[in-house]
């Protein structure tokens, strides 16, 4: 399983006894690109929240590289913007895996949360109270905090909701040089146009697995009937590539 980063035996998730997604199986090969698509409450942010380790199986697995490090960005709605702090504070959050949330930050640290800075376009705003941002430089801000973690695995939930189009092709960009850098990448997202044409590949939920495969597969099976084939039959059929 060296190729793979994520593995999901019949894995089932779902809060106070209550399943929100079934029996889901497959793998999402290291370096890929993955979107995660499906109506509203169809399990999309579960599943994510159950690779990430939040939510714990109530039956199957989840498993991951075992030299993995995860980084998740939750919905932006679930973040709490009133918190005094700075986009400093933020960002460096990222670092807390190498350094602890109480050690002082060594000069390369400093450097790493910089560059993160500049790469988000958030230069100069170190010091600017989480509570002053914009919706568009909270997301910057959080996006730099995930660089700052350097992870091999990436996982967004809907980053792209309620900010304007120039931070939406800014982290489009982040995203792609992520996936070129062969960091393993899962976004939860709505928009149909953004995933075919910037997302290879497509997981698409609905309670369970709907189809899973190359986008343009995927969205043809959207207009399948329901014995329509789970995994695209020649990549995905025995759980990975």
């Amino acid at each position: 399983m060296t190729d793979i980063a994520v593995h999901l035996e019949d894995l089932t998730l779902g809060y106070e006894g209550h399943a929100a997604l079934n029996a889901i199986t497959g793998s999402v090969r290291a370096g890929s690109l993955t979107a995660v698509v499906g109506p509203n409450g169809s399990g999309k942010s579960t599943l994510l929240k159950g690779i990430a380790g939040i939510l714990q199986p109530q039956s199957g697995s989840c498993r991951t590289a075992a030299d993995a490090r995860i980084a998740y960005l939750p919905q932006i709605s679930e973040l709490d913007r009133s918190f005094p702090a700075n986009v400093y504070d933020l960002v460096s959050l990222g670092l807390w895996q190498d350094r602890g949330l109480l050690r002082r930050h060594r000069r390369e640290d400093r450097l790493r949360i910089a560059e993160a800075l500049v790469a988000v376009g958030l230069a100069g705003m170190e010091k600017k109270p989480l509570s002053a941002l914009s919706g568009g430089q909270f997301q910057r801000a959080l996006f730099a905090r995930v660089m700052v973690q350097d992870a091999s695995i990436i996982l967004l939930d809907e980053p792209f909701n309620a900010i304007d189009a120039a931070t939406v092709q800014a982290m489009l960009e982040l995203i792609k040089r992520w996936h070129a850098q062969a960091r393993t990448v899962i976004v939860v997202i709505h928009d149909p146009e953004l995933v075919s044409r910037h997302f290879p590949e497509t997981l698409m939920v609905n309670g369970t697995l709907v189809a899973w495969g190359e986008t343009q597969w995927v969205m043809r099976a959207r207009q399948a009937p329901p014995a329509f084939c789970q995994h695209e039959p020649a990549r995905f059929a025995a759980g990975g590539r």
